[in-house]
């Protein structure tokens, strides 16, 4: 009861703290839990392991991750001073013409598209690559950017390549048709973000900033590089090298979640791009140190989130914390609710994928709640689909590696992008749930006897 009790409230200080701006989310993802972490062992109610255990065990489930993350903000950065996608921009400005609504349309269609992957780290550094640029000249808010890109991405995440659909199908040992069962709810909320969400933004930065009517002399002088620096970096005669070598890297990225034959794993192949990319586009090795001494910083800055983001997860679940929150969602249902129990699964979801990482809610939570479910007449696979309503919420989770990279790229506040984020997944979460129910996937009620 007590590890229960110290569980919520570490969750409720540490939101706190994110959200009032009292510390960085660096230093609140290690000091927070430490702190409780520490009341709970001297409480004598966490799980027998030292402090150094938790941590270890946390930072190995990131370090992937964090290397990964290292390598694929090298390459990215490498290939924004060679100038790959300078024409991309100038051509995104052209079909633009000055009007905020058509790059906010193509923000989310991209999106999309690049998010089929399942990795939010390429989606996230491609649209940004792309798009930044074109949002500071247009002087469009970068939030909104930083909103579509994660809405795109959580949707396009429920592939069972993404995680958590190959999680929920591995512990409720369900097969591949819930895929068939996701489909329309994903197709309808792509839909609600590219003609909804987007459009309502648009609309907002029309009257904000006026749709300017911009000449093609217009777009020429507002793409064109006039400082001397970033002159000396660009390498326009490598477009088709670098284009092709980018190309190759993402389709190899995407087709090894298909093919196991070819499959690498992405921090050897961002390892060996960034090595390409630097031979070719650099040869001397005074520019090479030049070029990884100058965007080694914001990589830095990225990858010290993501193993502090392992931190708070080994220290949450090392201790028996998250455990502890689990079985509590199940004690404080209602026995009343059980017909309900679908829909119960799926509002548990919401903030299960959000406080716990996606292992510890599927692997952890979610075992518990199925048993339950089973009892009261709800099959496997419809449990499995009320699991992943959630995760329309869980890339704000302050425990998901990339959005570290989102925020540093768009300079974003991540409370303020919660809040703005959160209420357009919100109408994800309801189309995913409603969709599910109205397609008889799910049972909305099972009479109890």
């Amino acid at each position: 009861m007590l590890l229960t009790i110290i569980a919520y409230a570490m969750i409720i200080v540490f939101m706190y703290i994110i959200m009032k701006k009292k510390m960085s989310p660096f230093t609140a993802l290690v000091i927070i839990p430490l702190i409780f972490a520490i009341v709970a062992m001297l409480t004598g109610v966490a799980k027998k392991g030292t402090l150094g255990d938790f941590v270890l065990e946390g930072i190995k489930t990131t370090a992937n991750t964090g290397i990964m993350l290292l390598f694929a903000i090298l390459y990215f950065s490498i290939m924004l001073d060679a100038g790959l996608f300078d024409p991309i921009t100038k051509k995104m400005i052209h079909f633009a013409k000055g009007d905020p609504m058509k790059v906010l349309i193509a923000t989310a269609v991209v999106a999309a598209t690049v998010s089929l992957n399942g990795d939010g780290t390429t989606t996230t550094l491609i649209c940004c690559s792309a798009f930044i640029p074109i949002y500071k000249k247009l002087d469009m808010k970068l939030m909104n950017l930083g909103v579509l890109v994660i809405l795109q991405n959580t949707i396009m995440n429920l592939l069972p390549w993404g995680g958590p659909t190959a999680r929920a199908m591995a512990v409720l040992n369900v097969d591949a048709s819930i895929l068939a069962y996701l489909a329309p709810g994903m197709i309808l909320a792509l839909a609600y973000v590219i003609f909804y969400v987007a459009p309502h933004m648009g609309r907002q930065e029309r009257k904000r900033l006026g749709v300017k009517q911009l000449t093609d002399a217009e777009i020429e002088e507002m793409t064109a590089v006039t400082d001397p620096e970033v002159q000396k970096m660009r390498r326009p005669q490598n477009f088709v090298f670098n284009g092709i070598l980018t190309i190759v890297l993402i389709g190899w990225l995407v087709a090894g979640s298909f093919i196991s034959a070819i499959e690498m794993p992405p921090l050897l192949l961002f390892l060996v791009g960034t090595c390409i990319a630097l031979m070719v586009n650099y040869p001397s090795l005074k520019d090479q140190s030049k070029r990884i001494g100058e965007n080694g910083g914001d990589a830095v800055q990225v990858v010290i989130l993501v193993f502090a983001a392992g931190v708070f997860m080994g220290l949450f679940q090392g201790t028996g914390m998250a455990e502890a929150l689990a079985q509590s969602f199940t004690q404080i249902i209602p026995h009343q609710l059980a017909g309900f129990w679908g829909l119960v699964i799926a509002v548990i979801s919401a903030p299960g994928a959000f406080f716990i990482s996606n292992d510890g809610f599927y692997f952890g939570v979610l075992p518990v709640l199925a048993q339950e479910g089973r009892a009261y007449g709800f099959s496997n696979m419809d449990m499995a689909l009320a699991s992943l309503m959630g995760q329309a919420f869980h890339l704000l989770s302050p425990l998901v590696a990339f959005i570290y990279l989102l925020l540093r790229l768009t300079g974003l506040d991540m409370g303020q992008w919660q809040k703005e984020a959160a209420k357009y997944a919100l109408g994800v979460f309801v189309i995913f749930v409603i969709t599910i129910i109205l397609s008889g996937h799910m049972p909305l009620y099972i009479p109890q006897h």
